[in-house]
């Protein structure tokens, strides 16, 4: 379900709002005239959504490989290059 407010509601009491949207840790439509406008949301929720979607391409890419017959790498193996780039 959709979180709308109206535009008023952000000039109002931007503090109240701002409180309201990192408790919701979702976006809120905002509306201008009764009609949808502008999509705010926390910071936090911002980062998350940004990093799911680039998760959601790479996996993407990854399934093309495979689907094209790429080789596939054993578990044992990606972790040991994993702890090579990380030591």
């Amino acid at each position: 379900m959709m979180n709308i407010r109206p535009s008023t509601t952000i000039r109002r009491d931007y503090n109240g709002f701002s409180k309201y949207c990192h408790e919701l840790d979702e976006p809120v439509v905002l509306t201008r005239n009764g009609e949808a406008d502008l999509v705010v949301m926390s910071h936090e929720t911002f980062r998350r959504m940004e990093a799911r979607i680039k998760l959601q391409s790479k996996l993407l890419v990854a399934e093309k490989q495979v689907a094209e017959g790429a080789p596939l790498i054993e578990h044992d193996q990606v972790i040991a290059n994993i702890r090579r780039k990380i030591l």
